[in-house]
């Protein structure tokens, strides 16, 4: 497994990663050509690639020099369940060790909260209505020792 930084020409491979979840209460994502090309003037954005099979994607954005924000994180739901993203978070770390803090936000009622917290994420707080969507996240924290 690999993570390739994506760029405007992977701009299609994300609305199509990202448009798997659309709908879905538990994620709130880019699902416009526009919002693809903004992510990727903010953030960091990976294509999570196994076996040259396009699995996922995952990206974060740098907060300041100690913190980076784990800011996007979606495998198709075809390829789920099957270690993916548990690899993949951990190709993240490496390249996110220098950071002391990593956070992100997840809605509590996503299966993957279990995983964020075997991998050292801690729950920090419960926000209601996160993303003006109604729905409510977790905002979870992990302290790495640099």
């Amino acid at each position: 497994m690999k993570l390739i930084e994506a760029t405007i020409q992977d701009v299609p491979m994300l609305l199509e990663i990202e448009k798997t979840v659309r709908g879905l209460k538990i994620y709130s994502g880019c699902f416009t050509k526009q919002e693809i090309e903004e992510w990727l003037g903010n953030d960091i954005v990976f294509l999570i690639e196994n076996d040259d099979l396009i699995v996922g994607s995952l990206s974060y954005e740098i907060k300041d020099k100690n913190h980076a924000h784990i800011s996007g994180f979606v495998i198709k739901p075809k390829f789920q369940k099957q270690g993916f993203a548990k690899q993949a978070l951990k190709l993240l770390f490496q390249k996110l060790n220098n950071f002391r803090k990593l956070s992100l936000d997840v809605h509590p009622d996503n299966h993957i909260v279990g995983l964020y917290e075997s991998l050292g994420f801690k729950r920090e707080s419960l926000v209601e209505n996160y993303y003006g969507d109604g729905e409510p996240r977790l905002v979870m924290v992990k302290n790495n020792a640099v």
